[in-house]
Order: structure tokens, then sequence, then C-alpha cells
């Protein structure tokens, strides 16, 4: 079992030395475009929200 645990964590850290990182502007330029995004989603979910608990204010 040990041999299979250890066999295991090798394999980990030769797979992780074949990753190739993001460079730090990559990383940073990704990071905006998804906080970007999730603002404008928040956004549109509020104005759903908003409009439809009008319209059934009205209703009822």
């Amino acid at each position: 079992m040990k041999e299979k645990i250890l066999g295991f964590f090798i394999d980990v850290v030769k797979e992780m030395k074949k990753v190739t990182w993001p460079k730090k502007d990559d990383l940073r330029d990704s990071t905006m475009i998804v906080l970007v995004v999730c603002l404008i989603i928040a956004f549109f979910v509020w104005a759903v929200d908003t409009g439809v608990s009008l319209v059934l204010r009205q209703i009822l």
C-alpha cells in the first residue's frame, strides 16, 4: 500500500513539472475578465429580479 501511495506522489511531481504556468500579465488579464463578466451577470440578474418583482406587485 505504501508503494502505491508513494508512486502516486512521485507521478504527481512528474506531472507538475510538465505544467506551463501563466505569466503574471496573462493571469491578471484573465482575472479582470472574470470579474467584469461576473459583475455584468450580477447586474443582469438584479435587473431581471427587480423587473419581475415589479410586474408581480402590479398583478397581485
